[in-house]
């Protein structure tokens, strides 16, 4: 099978767990694999180990020239290391346009875990993805960065590129971009990623269990605390409109009524930085059942916030390749719907999960308006 030519724009944690996983993967593949953490050993013939990385994007002066499998490791990357990663692949970090990918209090921190800046000219983003020849290109920038997001978009449809938008800036889920992808015969996988057991997942699971169970929810909320640079980009808060909207929306569309504004919180609460990659969640929810009776529920997550975020995307890439290979343009609903917090199309996680193996399959499912 033909490898599947990655690009990368953020080469931070996520991108840092990525490329160590499939290296991992890579390092105990035997007749059959090994499976363990993955969703799907399979998809569309396709293995976690046929990620070929051709191209990466970056604004940090500690990553920018640097090899890839270099980068990774550098700061202000403080994800758990699994696995050496020798420097094969022969790509260099590409300065990416800054636009608005830097917070303001991001740039001038003193903590190592900040951005800095490199001091060297943006490349022309369509033209390197040509030159790499990327089919499918993952965006892992910060929060918040809208205009930086809408740019390696905007490079994927002038260089031919796949999409898979990780973040909460709407690409998938806006119907014009959607609709310029479609045209375009590209897919796209978005948008802003669920996290492979993450609280996003299981506050869904759980506001829906309540539902399934005769209990009527009357209010909920979700509290993350976590130290890595995701953390703390997000204590500018005026860049998290699209993330609150994003997550509240994600456990919403779970509900059969939707709470009110003020009985449902769901967003990134505080950045704690001795906790480096490990986000702890919070989830609260209060109710009432049989004859009116009171129920409380509180969880406590924690994870490894970016191992868990790779384990979906891994299988984003590969639908988005299975898309390519069938002509397919514009958002991958079943994909979307069950790897993403803000698809085009809400549905409920098991619903979308069926939806995906028989898109995976290619069966024909009757299209949802």
């Amino acid at each position: 099978m033909d490898p599947i030519r990655v690009a990368i724009a953020g080469v931070g944690n996520c991108a840092s767990a990525l490329v160590q996983g499939v290296a991992w993967y890579a390092g105990r593949e035997g007749e059959s694999g090994d499976p363990t953490g993955l969703m799907r050993a399979s998809i569309g013939g396709h293995r976690a180990t046929d990620l070929e990385f051709v191209a990466a994007f970056d604004i940090d002066a500690r990553k920018v020239g640097q090899p890839l499998e270099t980068a990774i490791f550098a700061e202000p990357n403080c994800t758990r290391v699994f696995q050496d990663v020798i420097p094969t692949s022969g790509v260099t970090v590409q300065m990416a346009p800054v636009l608005d990918g830097v917070a303001a209090h991001m740039a001038d921190h003193p903590e190592a875990r900040a951005f800095r800046v490199a001091d060297a000219l943006p490349v022309d983003l369509a033209h390197a993805l040509r030159e790499s020849g990327a089919e499918v290109l993952v965006s892992y920038l910060p929060v918040g960065a809208e205009g930086a997001v809408r740019a390696f978009a905007e490079a994927c449809l002038d260089a031919g590129v796949a999409f898979v938008n990780c973040v909460p800036v709407f690409i998938a889920s806006d119907p014009e971009w959607a609709l310029r992808f479609r045209e375009a015969g590209l897919p796209i996988v978005g948008d802003d990623i669920k996290s492979q057991v993450g609280a996003t997942i299981v506050h869904r699971l759980l506001a829906r269990l309540l539902a399934d169970r005769g209990v009527e929810l009357d209010r909920t909320y979700q509290l993350n605390t976590g130290g890595n640079t995701d953390f703390l980009n997000m204590l500018e808060r005026t860049r998290l409109a699209s993330k609150k909207k994003s997550k509240t929306e994600a456990v919403q569309s779970q509900l059969d009524e939707r709470l009110a504004t003020d009985d449902i919180h769901i967003g990134p609460s505080d950045y704690v930085p001795w906790q480096g990659d490990n986000k702890v969640a919070f989830i609260r929810a209060e109710g009432r059942g049989f004859g009116d009776a009171p129920i409380e529920l509180e969880l406590r997550l924690s994870v490894q916030d970016s191992p868990n975020s790779a384990g979906v995307v891994i299988d984003a890439i590969r639908c988005a390749r299975l898309g390519l290979e069938r002509g397919l343009g514009g958002p991958l609903e079943a994909a979307c719907a069950y790897y993403m917090k803000s698809p085009p199309i809400q549905m409920r996680d098991e619903e979308a999960r069926v939806a995906l193996d028989g898109f995976i399959e290619a069966k024909t499912l009757p299209r949802r308006d």
